[in-house]
């Protein structure tokens, strides 16, 4: 079979999405950016105004890649140790709503958590309201907010945001039965996947 002599070489398009990838992922890195924002600004950084075609936008996982990278190549000294106390608090916080079934998810979970990262986690209860109840009972002062949909047609999810030991903190709060339907959408980790991800971190 003849190959293309030019296969091996990245096109224009591969190259401008390898270029928007990682501006996302130094926005993500430096400013903390999430990934929807970042891939924006990133574009049009590239692009001006011109509505991008499909093939030139990063996904999640190439934008992620580089966030490793970035971290790796300018935050190598720090990084590791921040990821650690995000993680750490994290399973203390947890262990604080065992009965909403905490899950870990997103950058301190994945480990590309860095000095503008915040702690999330999903919670599963009968009612938005039970949580809510909880946290005003310990005196957590919180804002609510609409998070995006679990499934196409679903209710906007509702995000209680705060602080806790001088970190942010926000909690999605599903339903019980989404639960069960969620597990194959979205890496998560229960207190105990978090705690065997701690304890196999190189000292």
């Amino acid at each position: 079979m003849i190959r293309n002599m030019n296969s091996s070489h990245p096109s224009d398009t591969d190259l401008l999405r390898a270029e928007i990838a990682a501006a996302a992922a130094r926005m993500i890195a430096e400013d903390g950016a999430d990934f929807g924002t970042a891939k924006r600004k990133a574009a049009k950084q590239f692009l001006g105004n011109s509505k991008p075609r499909g093939d030139v936008l990063p996904d999640n996982a190439e934008i992620e890649a580089e966030v490793r990278l970035y971290n790796a190549l300018f935050f190598g000294d720090t990084q590791p140790a921040r990821l650690l106390h995000l993680r750490t608090l994290a399973l203390q916080l947890m262990t604080e709503l065992a009965q909403f079934s905490p899950y870990l998810v997103g950058a301190v979970l994945n480990g590309t958590a860095g000095n503008h990262s915040d702690i999330h986690l999903h919670l599963f209860a009968e009612s938005p309201k039970d949580v809510e109840i909880y946290l005003l009972n310990k005196d957590v002062q919180f804002e609510v907010s609409e998070g995006p949909r679990q499934k196409p047609g679903g209710d906007p999810v509702e995000v209680v945001s705060f602080m806790w030991r001088d970190e942010g903190v926000h909690l999605s709060l599903l339903a019980l039965d989404d639960q069960r339907g969620s597990s194959g959408k979205i890496e998560r980790a229960d207190p105990n996947a978090l705690r065997r991800l701690i304890e196999s971190t190189p000292s």
